[in-house]
């Protein structure tokens, strides 16, 4: 670790790597945790508002990836317990509706990034470990605009019980067209 990361983090969160995931997405959540696991981290995994906020009172941990929207409710108060039980904790917000005001909102009660999905797990491990003030590295090889187009259709079409006529409504899209773009394969 350079001189410049150690004066950037506090040497609790320097050594320890304790992560906590909220994720409602099971696959993803998966997935994740088994990346960050790979990446050196102590990972423990919560599904919902609840069981994050009481994973954050048993052990707050040295830092968290969490979902925005969940079922039970808003992923930021899990963020905001965590930094009022550790306030050197480190966590960034995902999600699949990124607009500036909720950006602005996480980074507020203390998220240091805010990342859309699906999040590389080397980007999520650069924003969780940059250093202060400054943003992580763009990725060198982002989702195209077709790909991410296409990964929020196939979020809503499964949103709604993957009901084709439900999805085209609420995508305000003819019905015809969305399925023409769900027999495709994803774009690259």
């Amino acid at each position: 670790m350079s001189i410049a990361m150690s004066h950037a983090m506090p040497e609790v969160i320097q050594t320890e790597r304790t992560l906590l995931i909220v994720e409602d997405d099971k696959s993803f959540l998966q997935r994740l945790a088994r990346a960050m696991e790979a990446r050196g981290f102590e990972v423990r995994t919560a599904e919902t508002v609840g069981d994050g906020l009481q994973q954050v009172e048993q052990s707050a941990p040295a830092f968290a990836v969490v979902d925005m929207r969940l079922g039970d409710g808003n992923g930021l108060d899990v963020v905001s317990a965590l930094k009022q039980r550790r306030p050197e904790a480190r966590a960034i917000v995902l999600t699949g509706y990124g607009n500036i005001a909720t950006a602005v909102n996480a980074v507020k009660i203390g998220a240091v990034d805010y990342l859309s999905k699906p999040a590389d797990a080397d980007d999520v491990v650069a924003a969780l470990l940059a250093l202060e003030g400054r943003k992580a590295d763009p990725p060198e090889h982002p989702m195209s605009a077709d790909r991410v187009r296409w990964e929020h259709i196939q979020r809503i079409y499964e949103l709604c019980g993957r009901n084709v006529s439900e999805t085209a409504r609420r995508l305000n899209m003819h019905r015809r067209t969305l399925q023409r773009i769900l027999a495709k394969r994803a774009p690259r």
